[in-house]
């Protein structure tokens, strides 16, 4: 059986999770009114979807149930003192730049008012009972991935927190699982983070992993598999040599001379004059070019030859002419990758076409779609109860 990733992996804001701070209220206020009048159905609550996907976020959902599910033995005061926790934090932020003792005592405030919050809390993850699928397993359209059964009011809270989570890691395991098949074996690199928060990078980085990427652009991404980032000589440094090129990758490789060193060649829009010049320079240092050119864009080398194919941004004649070039002058070494506007159709029709890539570059695309979960209770005491049009779906595949 596949091992689940420990809890303390995914840095949960704990103390707000288990005070409703990030659910929708509607789900805290069904917690606080069944513990208000001593209500404590035994619930079987469904989690499903409606789409093909590759299923991701499972295990930080059960670290969600694991550390936040419970009950406070004395609400009154844990409430208090929670609103004094979240005041703290906030003073905390501001503390920072240029009061660094004030800061340091907020700190420890909220660190004393943490372990109060955690004496007054009475764990209920024991006496729940969670089957479900794994990361990285292939699911189907209103399949149930999940089953959590117990004590209603000890986790009606979370539902938000929850399937949340299993939204955003699964459209990102999915999207990325169709780039990877549509690359047929070469590299795909992860290159989405600035098209989103940064705060994502963790969860989203393990999410691509689980789809198959080859490599990320940020440590974040890679922390919570055990990754280091990659990358490519960005424009602006470019731009900080005064737009010459071959010096900025000298330079970078100069710096940093144990990673591979990739040349980013579309900056003068003449992707073949740089991609020579960088490996005349460079030789066998030279790892691999990167073409980037925008899609408003036509490649010097390909406006002599434009009328028989949409010639704007990476296509695959930049791409074929480049391989030419290189090697033609004994640079077969150096690899080529391309970036810029890639999804698993693009990919999939340089790949028919045979177009020599050896590695894909995709960024937003990793990001769209929707894959929105759905939790239900579906049975109650034993017994089947749920609104109309859901009913319990038993899942051989489930496990523990």
């Amino acid at each position: 059986m596949n091992e689940r990733l420990p809890s303390h992996m995914f840095d949960l804001p704990v103390q707000e999770l288990r005070r409703g701070y990030r659910s929708d209220i509607y789900f805290w206020r069904e917690k606080v009114t069944l513990e208000h009048h001593d209500l404590h159905p035994c619930v079987t609550m469904q989690v499903f979807q409606k789409h093909p996907a590759v299923l991701c976020g499972v295990d930080e959902a059960i670290a969600i149930l694991r550390v936040a599910s419970g009950r406070y033995t004395d609400p009154e005061r844990a409430y208090k003192l929670f609103d004094r926790y979240i005041a703290i934090k906030k003073e905390a932020r501001s503390y920072y730049i240029g009061r660094r003792d004030e800061y340091l005592k907020a700190v420890r405030d909220k660190l004393e008012i943490m372990g109060e919050l955690d004496g007054l809390w009475e764990d209920g993850f024991e006496s729940l009972s969670i089957d479900a699928l794994h990361d990285g397993d292939s699911i189907e359209p209103w399949e149930s991935v999940m089953h959590i059964r117990g004590d209603a009011s000890l986790f009606a809270h979370l539902e938000t927190i929850y399937l949340g989570v299993l939204a955003r890691r699964t459209r990102v395991a999915t999207n990325v699982r169709r780039v990877v098949e549509a690359a047929g074996g070469k590299s795909v690199l992860y290159f989405p983070a600035r098209f989103d928060h940064w705060a994502v990078q963790g969860g989203d980085g393990y999410a691509a992993h689980i789809g198959g990427v080859h490599g990320v652009s940020t440590d974040a991404q890679g922390e919570w598999w055990g990754a280091k980032a990659a990358g490519t000589v960005p424009h602006a440094l470019i731009a900080a040599c005064g737009g010459d090129t071959v010096r900025a990758v000298s330079l970078f490789h100069e710096t940093y001379t144990d990673v591979n060193l990739v040349a980013l060649v579309d900056f003068d829009n003449d992707c073949i004059g740089t991609s020579l010049a960088c490996a005349r320079s460079l030789g066998d240092t030279l790892w691999g070019v990167r073409l980037d050119t925008s899609s408003t864009m036509v490649d010097a080398s390909i406006q002599p030859v434009m009328g028989r194919f949409p010639p704007t941004g990476v296509v695959p004649e930049l791409v074929e002419k480049t391989r030419e070039a290189l090697d033609r002058e004994g640079f077969d070494h150096v690899r080529i990758i391309v970036s810029g506007g890639f999804d698993p159709e693009k990919i999939t029709r340089f790949e028919s076409l045979g177009v020599p890539v050896d590695a894909y570059g995709v960024g937003s695309a990793l990001l769209k779609g929707r894959f929105d979960f759905t939790a239900d209770v579906v049975e109650v005491d034993g017994r089947p109860c749920a609104k109309k049009g859901r009913v319990y779906l038993p899942n051989p595949r489930l496990g523990s």
